[in-house]
C-alpha cells in the first residue's frame, strides 16, 4: 500500500512541473519544440557561435523530453564542415527520435548543403524553400601552398618531427603525390558513409536520381525535391499547422551560448592574444568561405 502511494504522489508532483512548464502556460493547441540548427558545423571559436555536439545537446534533450509534444522540428541553415560533428548531432537527434516515438520534420533555410543536408537526414520529412541550396554531398579538404614565397623572400623554415609522415600535406612543402592519394583514400571512406547514410534515410525516395546525387553537385529546392531528397516546398508554420491543427504553437528551444567568455574576452586571453585574434579572423575567413561557395 506504501508504494502504491509513493506511486501516485510521484506522478502528482511530474503533472505539477508539467503545468509549470513556460511552454504550456498559455494554453491552447499543441506545441512543437523548435531546434535551429545554423552555422558552420564544428566552427568553435571565441567570438563565433559554434555548432557542436557539445552546444546542442541540452537543447536536443530539451526538446525531446517537452511532454505531450507530437513532434519535434528542425530549422536548419548550414553550409556543413566537420563530418565528425555533423555525424554525432544527427546520431543524437535520432536516438532521442526512436526512445521518444516522436516524428521528426526539418526545414530548411537558405542552405543545407554537405554536413548541414546530414542534419537534415535526421528527420523524418524534409521541406524547404523553392530557393534553399540543398545536396554537396562530397568531401573537400583545401589548404594552400607557400614554397614560392618562402624562397621569393628568404625565409627558412625549420621543423623537427618523429615519424617519417608527420609532415604530410604541409603548406611549407612541395605537394608529394603519395600524401594526396592518402588523403583522398580518407575522403573516399568519409564519403561513402556518407552516401550510406543518406540512402538510409532516404530510401526509395532517391532511386530514380541514383548515384548522380553523390557527386558534390548542389541544387534548389525545387530540383531536390524532384530528385527526391526532400519532401516538399512548404515553411515550418504552414507544415506544423496542416499536420497538427491551427491552434499548434512552435516554441524554440534556445541553444546554450558561452556568453560570460565572450562578453569578457577571456576566451581570447586564454588563446594568447593577438595570437587568438589570428585565430579567430582566420576561423571566420574559413566560415564565410563555406557560405560563399553556395552564393550566401
Amino acid at each position: 500500500m506504501a508504494s502504491n502511494g509513493n506511486g501516485k504522489q510521484t506522478s502528482f508532483i511530474k503533472k505539477a512541473l508539467n503545468a509549470l512548464n513556460p511552454l504550456k502556460l498559455w494554453g491552447g493547441g499543441p506545441v512543437v519544440p523548435v531546434l535551429r540548427l545554423s552555422g558552420t558545423i564544428g566552427a568553435v571559436t571565441p567570438l563565433r557561435p559554434e555548432l557542436t555536439l557539445s552546444a546542442c545537446a541540452n537543447a536536443i534533450e530539451r526538446a525531446f523530453s517537452i511532454s505531450d509534444a507530437p513532434a519535434v522540428a528542425l530549422q536548419i541553415n548550414s553550409p556543413g564542415g566537420s563530418p565528425v560533428q555533423s555525424r554525432m548531432i544527427f546520431q543524437r537527434i535520432r536516438d532521442l527520435a526512436r526512445e521518444k516515438k516522436l516524428p521528426v520534420y526539418a526545414f530548411i533555410e537558405d542552405v543545407a548543403a554537405s554536413g548541414g543536408y546530414e542534419l537534415a537526414i535526421a528527420a523524418d520529412e524534409i521541406y524547404a524553400d523553392p530557393a534553399s541550396i540543398i545536396g554537396s554531398i562530397g568531401v573537400i579538404a583545401a589548404s594552400f601552398g607557400f614554397v614560392e614565397l618562402m624562397q621569393k623572400i628568404g625565409v627558412e623554415r625549420r621543423v623537427y618531427t618523429a615519424g617519417e609522415r608527420k609532415l604530410i600535406l604541409d603548406p611549407f612543402q612541395p605537394v608529394r603525390m603519395e600524401d594526396v592519394e592518402r588523403i583522398r583514400r580518407i575522403q573516399s571512406i568519409i564519403h561513402k558513409d556518407f552516401i550510406d547514410l543518406v540512402k538510409e534515410r532516404r530510401g526509395r525516395k532517391i532511386e530514380a536520381a541514383g548515384e548522380s546525387l553523390f557527386t558534390g553537385e548542389f541544387w534548389t529546392g525545387r530540383e531536390a525535391l524532384e530528385l527526391g531528397l526532400i519532401d516538399g516546398i512548404m515553411d515550418i508554420r504552414s507544415k506544423m499547422r496542416e499536420r497538427f491543427g491551427e491552434e499548434v504553437r512552435l516554441r524554440l528551444v534556445p541553444m546554450e551560448r558561452a556568453l560570460f567568455r565572450r562578453r569578457t574576452g577571456i576566451g581570447l586571453q586564454a588563446q594568447g592574444g593577438f595570437h587568438g585574434l589570428g585565430d579567430e579572423i582566420i576561423s571566420s575567413l574559413e566560415a564565410r568561405a563555406l557560405w560563399a561557395k553556395y552564393g550566401l
